[in-house]
């Protein structure tokens, strides 16, 4: 009680100073170290895709020459017919489906049932693929149109820079998550995580990919629909 009356006499103390400082720590008790990581690269990779999109925003509403038309450009010929955004609307699909089963996968997690989390980790990793691989597609598509990142046949220069920055920097996201998720989930079937007795690296693992996902949405409204 004297020490305590003597910290309340003298704010300014060093014992005072550690007294406040390890009440600050109290706030963060029980926040697993992974997860609080987690989410403070999540926040600045936040910065970075507002960033590209705020510039990409800028650059397109401050160009005189006209931007090419997304509906024309992402078009697909089937049976004869051009479809816009095809292509895209199926990849926009397929991504929010991994978000589906990813949470069903962290659910899992947290009834420790091993098999059924990890397979659907493999079927989001799955999807993940898919995604890069129509991506991927999509970008020899119009390369081999003549999109480049100085120019395109259909207007504007700065539409392939900013198409290749903002979706080539997207779609490396989703390639290290699913790499990452096929590794946490060689280990959960593996049992390490069960031997443990926590699966909180598969919750973990499901923010990076809620996060890959959520930026997705930004892009597909901005540069697909804008």
């Amino acid at each position: 009680m004297a020490t305590k009356g003597k910290i309340a006499a003298d704010p300014h103390s060093a014992e005072a100073f550690a007294t406040d400082w390890a009440s600050d720590r109290e706030v963060f008790k029980g926040v697993p170290w992974g997860k609080a990581m987690m989410w403070i690269f999540l926040l600045s990779d936040t910065f970075i895709f507002s960033s590209f999109l705020v510039s990409y925003m800028t650059v397109r509403s401050s160009t005189t020459v006209p931007w090419p038309n997304a509906s024309e450009v992402f078009a697909l010929t089937i049976a004869g017919q051009s479809i816009p955004l095809i292509l895209i609307a199926i990849m926009t699909f397929v991504l929010i489906s991994s978000s589906g089963t990813m949470a069903m996968a962290v659910n899992f997690g947290y009834r420790r049932d091993r098999k059924k989390t990890a397979a659907l980790m493999f079927a989001t990793a799955l999807l993940g693929a898919s995604f890069v691989g129509m991506q991927a597609f999509e970008w020899s598509k119009l390369i081999h149109e003549g999109v480049r990142p100085w120019g395109n046949p259909w207007g504007a220069e700065q539409f392939g820079a900013s198409f290749f920055m903002i979706t080539g920097f997207h779609g490396l996201h989703v390639s290290a998550g699913v790499i990452y998720l096929t590794t946490i989930a060689i280990k959960v079937l593996r049992g390490r995580y069960e031997r443990r007795g926590n699966y909180e690296v598969v919750e973990i693992a499901g923010l990076y990919w809620h996060f890959v996902d959520l930026v997705w949405v930004f892009i597909f409204a901005f540069f697909y629909l804008w």
